[in-house]
């Protein structure tokens, strides 16, 4: 039986860095950053945690997911085609930064493309 994508990718501690890496490039992002502005560190911290608990659960790992599905997380967001080429541009960084080897980072980059129906609405 094959590994899951979850322990493939190195776990809870792995895709956690990932994401904690993932949103710091991006809340400093000239283009993306303003998806950041004018919320609580409480609100970025829940944020933060909630993308870590979805990756776990989606990738094959033990996590129950308490948030809301893509749609409803990202309405009303007006995030548009630019905004998400910028967003899969600072994936691929860290996750190059971090070592994700291409098969593991291919299989990650065609479940985003399974969300950007959801996410980008402007």
């Amino acid at each position: 039986m094959s590994k899951s994508l979850y322990l493939r990718l190195g776990g809870y501690d792995a895709l956690a860095m990932f994401a904690t890496k993932l949103i710091g490039a991006a809340q400093k992002d000239s283009v993306l950053g303003r998806f950041w502005e004018n919320r609580s560190a409480d609100r970025n911290d829940r944020d933060l945690q909630v993308l870590i608990d979805y990756l776990v659960r989606e990738t094959g790992g033990q996590m129950y997911y308490t948030g809301r599905d893509m749609a409803l997380a990202h309405k009303g967001m007006g995030i548009t085609a630019v905004d998400w080429t910028r967003f899969i541009e600072i994936v691929q960084n860290v996750a190059g930064e971090l070592g994700v080897g291409p098969t593991e980072g291919g299989e990650v980059m065609v479940f985003l493309e399974s969300l950007k129906g959801d996410i980008v609405t402007a």
